[in-house]
């Protein structure tokens, strides 16, 4: 069993719980008068509730598609010579990717009593633009429309630079950039040369319709 279902596992049960218990969602979102009371874990936490089920499937079954190539087939391979111990680079990759779109969130809300946010599209964000960088001309299909990978990163930073200007949710949509953010200098921390791979891909697209 990969990392990747075992994280879509657990999500999906820790949603399902808070969608039944006010109380385990009260404990686990992200509410910044709690963090400053010293209740850090929420930068995390937040990331394993959703707000309803259509919003927990879309994560996990984006989380799905790219987080099980990137832990096979990159990760898996960038850190080989850790022996067994590479297994556990795909989750340490993704649990960062949640705390660390959540601080300016964070930060930008702090003295604000009347917000709250969740989901863990700071983490999913890491995983897509990580697999975006490495093959930007993947086909993509939304709702069976086939889309190059790096045009829907496009509209997907569109998009959520949109609903955060909009809000009316508890959705943290500044994860969305600041997840794509973390996915993308994780990949050129780990490889120096991934920057030049994909400028020369760019130049070349290719489209598997």
């Amino acid at each position: 069993m990969t990392h990747t279902l075992i994280i879509i596992i657990v999500t999906a049960l820790v949603s399902f719980s808070a969608f039944n218990s006010s109380k385990v969602y009260n404990d686990l979102i992200m509410y910044p008068p709690a963090i400053n009371r010293g209740q850090w874990y929420r930068l995390l936490t937040s990331g394993f509730i959703h707000a309803d089920v259509m919003h927990l499937g879309f994560n996990m079954l984006t989380l799905w598609f790219f987080g099980r190539l990137l832990e096979e087939q990159y990760f898996a391979v960038q850190f080989a010579h850790l022996g067994d111990k590479k297994q556990y680079v795909f989750p340490i990759f993704y649990l960062l990717a949640i705390v660390v779109s959540d601080l300016p969130t964070y930060f930008k809300h702090r003295n604000n009593s009347s917000y709250a946010s969740l989901g863990a599209s700071g983490g999913v964000s890491a995983v897509l633009f990580a697999f975006i960088l490495l093959v930007p001309w993947a086909t993509i299909r939304v709702f069976v429309i086939p889309v190059p990978a790096i045009v829907f990163g496009v509209l997907y930073l569109v998009y959520s630079q949109y609903m955060s200007k909009k809000g009316g949710d508890n959705i943290n949509h500044d994860a969305h950039f600041w997840g794509a953010m973390f996915g993308i200098v994780a990949l050129l921390v780990i490889d120096r040369d991934t920057i030049p791979r994909f400028l020369e891909a760019i130049q070349h697209p290719r489209f598997d319709f």
